[in-house]
């Protein structure tokens, strides 16, 4: 029989209904069946596409007898991190804290009234790899339950006030100097690996607000060496079996230091962030290949994450079915690798030759180190030789590599598709969608693109009339299946004012300012702490945790308190308003010390410091302007610049001669107006 969780619309908690544990979803009836039954509760937090989550489930949650242990020890809770990233955070701190690092799936064990009082990530069902056993975990955690139980709760009341005091964030009492982008820099260039890209060693994560900074750092302060890091790691991850080299999209790290085995989920959020950091490498340098890197991602979004209605997905899987006769077996990656004869069969001998030259594939598979032996015989595709140095290998002419390599990926694109694709976590997220509109509203105007500013308005719309509460002015977290649901967090207000004011930058449509005034505004009412400056999590009032945490760490998604500070930043300039300014100062200077001494764990806070503190643009059209005009604009990387037109300008302005005309301001003050495109060019700075 089904769990309670059946009666949920989480792809993850679904993914569970059917396992023997008496699974409840996070709320108010599972703590009160604890207090009621005088049980610990085992609190699991996962997502729909991790690959250790399914592994625990096979071996621990469709285990009959661990089940009996759970059911008859502990009430057990489900969560998935997705849909409430405020219970994951306090107890991925708590886990993080105690054990020195963290992940999913998370375990956690809690008191009644939601104090953890130990925690891990994976547990194997029994003893191995030096690793505790879950079943002996769990049943030395009840006994400890049963025959010392003041020790427990003693120790979750002190865990709950220590994890407070190190989550608190006290507000100084001026702005940091701009010296902490230097030493941030230093500190990238310290971890920068210069033989193959990226920060530090493996595994290796994209970490994309580390680009950004660093792409900002380089044309404030004319630093080649900080380009050059970003164009190496863009370049090799490109290459790199991390990307599908088929059909586009990034999986979600690397496992090796080469950028070459991933780990195959394909997450929203990464394809949004890495698509923009593509985006503002081209606009820097012009390198064609950049922007068609950012292009297949796009293509990758559009047909695999594409929501019917104009929104977009959250991920798919990493792991899928390995052969369809036997659909129960899933390996990591099944979907994306190949066997050298596979290839043979759909190029024939020739082509095989060609593409197995230019995308590293050996006969015996090209995956040295794997110690589950999932890739046995098997082939991760990247790019190894250039099509020039294949054509010279082979004496062929570049062009006919080229279309060769060309009709062999149509070719196995094809082939693929006929397998089981990953599993799609379907449900739609306010903040991941607002990092695709402002990828999509950005690549239009960098890219000359006018269909992916109609996608970016498209999901827009989706979000205003699906997940937009107009009666209460509330923004909800979570759509699927007709059901909108969960109270939008920080991220969410943060990300999605973000990404209105970049689609009104790629639109000029007014509605977007006037809706991003609208949700900052209710951000500072319900997140703001009016003593401290900064942003909590979660809104004021919400009852249902133990902590109320104000999240800096830029990590695989930037923080939401790095994204409002940004938004309320670029607003403030837009509209002339002190209200945003004010906020987002507030905010620097509450995370001031974090900025002078952790600036690697605030890359993004980075940016939005340096939009302040740097020389200030303002661009306003009066009039209709060209698509000329707009070609120069667009095309460069301003990041300290916010495009109006004119109707929507703090200062009135007008056009000159009844001619479309661009006023270039900086530092607050206008240059002489342009009326065409090649006297607006000499207004705009040389990017480095």
């Amino acid at each position: 029989m089904p769990n309670r969780l059946a009666l949920e619309k989480s792809p993850y908690l679904l993914q569970h209904a059917n396992n023997p544990v008496d699974w409840l979803p996070w709320g108010e009836e599972a703590f009160e069946k604890a207090r009621r039954e005088d049980k610990p509760v085992f609190l699991s937090v996962g997502y729909s596409t991790c690959h250790w989550c399914h592994v625990m489930e096979r071996e621990s949650f469709e285990n009959e007898s661990i089940a009996r242990v759970l059911n008859e020890h502990f009430v057990s809770i489900k969560v998935d991190r997705e849909e409430r990233p405020d219970v994951d955070r306090i107890y991925m701190l708590f886990v993080q804290a105690s054990t020195g690092s963290g992940g999913w799936p998370m375990s956690v064990f809690l008191t009644p009234d939601r104090k953890p009082f130990f925690g891990g990530t994976y547990f194997p069902p029994d003893n191995r790899w030096g690793r505790p056993g879950f079943r002996s975990v769990l049943e030395s955690l009840a006994q400890a339950w049963r025959e010392d139980r003041g020790r427990v709760e003693q120790s979750g009341a002190q865990v709950l006030e220590q994890l407070r005091s190190y989550s608190a964030v006290e507000a100084e009492s001026g702005m940091p100097g701009r010296d902490v982008l230097d030493s941030a820099y230093r500190a990238f260039r310290r971890s920068f690996d210069s033989k193959l890209g990226g920060f530090g060693g493996a595994p290796k994560f994209p970490r994309p607000s580390v680009l950004n900074f660093l792409l900002r750092y380089a044309v404030d302060q004319k630093e080649e060496d900080a380009l050059n890091m970003v164009l190496f790691t863009l370049r090799e991850m490109a290459k790199g079996g991390m990307r599908d080299q088929l059909a586009g999209g990034f999986h979600r790290y690397s496992v090796d230091a080469h950028w070459f085995v991933p780990h195959f989920e394909k997450m929203l959020y990464d394809q949004a962030q890495l698509a923009v950091s593509y985006i503002e490498a081209y606009q820097i340098t012009g390198e064609e290949a950049l922007a068609e890197v950012a292009r297949d991602v796009f293509h990758y979004v559009l047909r695999d994450l594409s929501h019917p209605e104009g929104a977009f997905c959250s991920a798919e899987d990493a792991d899928s079915v390995i052969d369809p006769a036997h659909p129960h077996e899933k390996g990591e990656g099944a979907f994306y690798i190949w066997s050298a004869t596979e290839i043979q069969q759909v190029l024939g001998a020739r082509d095989a030759t060609i593409f197995g030259a230019r995308f590293g594939v050996r006969e015996n598979g090209n995956v040295d180190e794997d110690p589950h032996g999932e890739f046995t015989g098997r082939n991760i595709l990247y790019q190894a030789a250039t099509e020039e140095e294949v054509a010279s290998k082979y004496e062929w002419q570049t062009e006919d590599v080229q279309r060769a390599i060309e009709g062999a990926r149509e070719a196995l694109i094809k082939q693929r598709s006929t397998r089981v694709r990953p599993h799609l976590d379907d449900k739609v997220l306010t903040s991941w969608n607002a990092m695709m509109i402002s990828a999509f509203a950005k690549g239009s105007q960098a890219l000359g693109e006018p269909e992916y500013a109609e996608v970016a308005r498209r999901a827009a719309d989706f979000l205003k009339r699906h997940l937009w509460k107009e009666s209460d002015r509330t923004l909800l977290r979570r759509f699927r299946e007709g059901e909108a649901a969960v109270e939008g967090f920080l991220d969410d207000y943060a990300g999605l004012t973000l990404a209105l004011l970049d689609l009104y930058e790629t639109t000029f449509d007014s509605e977007y300012l006037a809706w991003a005034k609208q949700l900052a505004e209710i951000a500072i009412d319900r997140f703001s702490d009016a003593k401290e400056g900064g942003f909590f999590s979660t809104a004021e009032g919400q009852a249902d945790l133990v902590l109320r945490l104000k999240d800096d760490y830029d990590g695989a998604e930037p923080s939401g308190n790095s994204v409002m500070t940004l938004a309320l930043l670029r607003l403030a300039r837009m509209t002339g308003d002190d209200r945003f300014g004010v906020a987002a100062e507030s905010a620097l200077r509450a995370f001031g010390s974090r900025l002078r001494t952790q600036g690697t764990g605030v890359p993004q806070m980075l940016v939005a410091f340096a939009f302040a503190t740097a020389r200030p643009m303002e661009i306003v059209f009066a009039g209709a302007p060209s698509e000329e005009m707009l070609r120069v604009v667009r095309t460069r990387f301003l990041p300290n610049a916010v495009v109006t037109r004119a109707e929507d300008a703090p200062q009135p302005m007008g056009a000159v001669g009844g001619l479309a005309t661009a006023y270039v301001c900086e530092n607050y003050a206008c240059n002489q107006p342009a009326t065409d495109s090649k006297s607006l060019e000499k207004l705009l700075p040389q990017t480095i």
